[in-house]
Formats: structure tokens, C-alpha cells, sequence
């Protein structure tokens, strides 16, 4: 015999499936899904080369990029897009801060970190690259440009070696 507990339980669970499937339905049309495999190392450990991720391809025509936002760029130098973090959102100060083992990049006067709590550790050519934008923006990002790293501390193909990058080239929102 099913109890009323039975009953009430069973119904919150189905709501709850409901809901969580509206939820996940309620993209805009002119967002597609692609899945796509991580070929480089400069995400490890938070993605691994050979790992599948889904690509929300015209998802920042609707909604704002987030600082820690896992993206696609395109970048000229790439046939493929590179996979990366935002790092940095316009508006955010930008610093270099000088440590006994390089550069740390500064945001919003703390030192960025990344997703195993490294801080950011760059080399003179890293620097050397994010300093000009220091100083042509009197420190802070500029309008519709962000900063964009990979999870290696020292550095990967990112900002450390082509500077920050126009909202134009952020090319998809990335699901793992």
C-alpha cells in the first residue's frame, strides 16, 4: 500500500525533474550546442586533453561574459579555437605585481589564482605583453575587451602572449 509520505515524495521529485528540465530548455533558439574535444594541456587539471565539452555557440548574444566563465576564442593564429578562462571583465583594474619567481597578474587588487588556487606566475615576455595594456589603459580594461588565460600558472597560447581580446572573438560559453 503507498503512504501519503509515498505520495508527496514521489510528486516533489517529479516537480523537481520538471522544473530541472524547463530549466535546461529555456535557451534562446539561435544558441546551438556543438561538443567538442580538448586537444592541448594549458587547461589541465580543471579540463584533460582528450576530455569532451559542449560549446554554446551564440550564447553571449544574450547573456554577459562572467569572470571564470570557461570560453571559446578564436584567435588568428589557430585554425581552432583556443579553450580559456575570463580572467578579466571590463572595468577590472589591471597590475603586475613583481614576485621572487616572476610576474603576478593582478586583478582588482588581488592576485589571480587559478583553478587549483596557483596564483598566476608569468615570465618577462608575459609581462612584457600585459604591461603595455597597463599602461595604455591607465590599468584598467577597456570596454567590450577581457582578459583571457589558460590554467597553467606560467602562462600558455593567452593574454601572456597576445594580450587582452575584443568581446568579438569570444566565440562560444563552455560546458564540462
Amino acid at each position: 500500500m503507498i503512504s501519503n509520505k509515498n505520495i508527496i515524495g514521489l510528486s516533489i521529485l517529479l516537480l523537481g525533474m520538471v522544473i530541472s528540465y524547463s530549466q535546461s530548455d529555456t535557451l534562446p533558439d539561435d544558441i546551438w550546442i556543438e561538443e567538442r574535444i580538448i586537444r592541448g594541456r594549458s587547461m589541465m587539471p580543471l579540463l584533460q586533453p582528450g576530455q569532451t565539452i559542449q560549446a554554446l555557440f551564440g550564447y553571449y548574444e544574450h547573456y554577459p561574459i562572467q569572470r571564470d566563465d570557461v570560453v571559446l576564442v578564436r584567435y588568428a593564429g589557430n585554425k581552432n579555437p583556443l579553450i580559456k578562462i575570463v580572467k578579466g571583465i571590463p572595468g577590472d583594474s589591471l597590475a603586475l605585481a613583481y614576485s621572487k619567481s616572476g610576474w603576478n597578474i593582478i586583478v582588482n587588487g588581488e592576485p589571480l589564482l587559478n583553478s587549483e588556487g596557483k596564483k598566476y606566475n608569468i615570465s618577462g615576455k608575459g609581462y612584457k605583453m600585459l604591461s603595455l595594456y597597463v599602461r595604455d589603459y591607465n590599468g584598467v580594461i577597456p570596454k567590450n575587451t577581457y582578459l583571457i588565460l589558460g590554467n597553467d600558472p606560467t602562462g600558455s597560447l593567452d593574454a601572456t602572449r597576445f594580450g587582452l581580446i575584443s568581446k568579438s572573438n569570444i566565440i562560444a560559453k563552455v560546458k564540462y
